[in-house]
């Protein structure tokens, strides 16, 4: 994958947003909303909960915006069957992309093994879809962020993102930077969490993420800021 390090203007950055509304209250019309704000400014896809996918998907047929869901989410310990079956069914609803959170506490725990045969189950349930790893950094030591990054390497995920939007903290540059720095070039990262406006998102892809997660894309490609909130 080739990174992208530089942006003559915010519409190339629109490119890579996932245009995000994961809270657990969102209705069809906000849904609604979502993608139709997707298509007019070109983002890179629709993150949703995955009962909205076939809705997310039969709304964006035929425009270039992929439908991207979560598994596993937020928590990241369900087991791996239920996050392949999750992932199948996405896929089945109209998923193209798959962000999955890993196994925190078997991580923390120093079950390398489970961690990486859950990453790979879900990876092959998602053979010829982009699939992401979502790290969780809030709850990382750096030492078990570099190991998340080569574990999710090794398993052939397309992506490590940051966070979830749920952890008591998002996106870091830092932590960025060191995803990037273990996955080098040949991988996504994606920023997620606290991208507020044009200056945070900046940072992050000049930090070295190729995608970002947020629900403040257009305040981010307007130059506006989009106030408080996690995502």
């Amino acid at each position: 994958m080739k990174e992208i390090n530089k942006y003559g203007n915010t519409q190339t950055i629109a490119s890579i947003i996932d245009h995000t509304l994961l809270k657990p209250n969102a209705t069809r019309e906000e849904i609604e909303k979502l993608c139709k704000e997707a298509r007019e400014y070109s983002f890179a896809s629709v993150c949703v909960n995955p009962v909205y996918v076939s809705t997310s998907a039969s709304l964006l047929m035929d425009s270039s915006v992929k439908v991207c869901t979560v598994i596993g989410f937020p928590l990241g310990s369900t087991t791996s069957i239920v996050k392949v079956i999750e992932a199948r069914d996405a896929i089945a609803n109209g998923a193209d992309e798959i962000d999955m959170v890993i196994n925190i506490g078997a991580l923390k725990s120093g079950n390398d093994d489970l961690v990486l045969d859950d990453i790979k189950a879900v990876r092959k349930a998602t053979d010829g879809k982009i699939l992401k790893v979502i790290i969780e950094t809030a709850y990382l030591t750096e030492e078990e962020k570099i190991k998340a990054c080569k574990i999710s390497k090794e398993a052939k995920a397309d992506f490590v993102k940051t966070s979830t939007g749920f952890a008591p903290t998002g996106a870091k540059v830092e932590d960025v930077m060191l995803m990037r720095k273990i996955v080098g070039e040949d991988m996504g990262v994606k920023a997620s969490g606290g991208i507020k406006d044009i200056k945070i998102a900046e940072e992050m892809v000049k930090a070295g993420a190729t995608r970002l997660g947020t629900s403040s894309g257009i305040a981010i490609v307007t130059g506006k800021n989009a106030g408080s909130g996690k995502y």
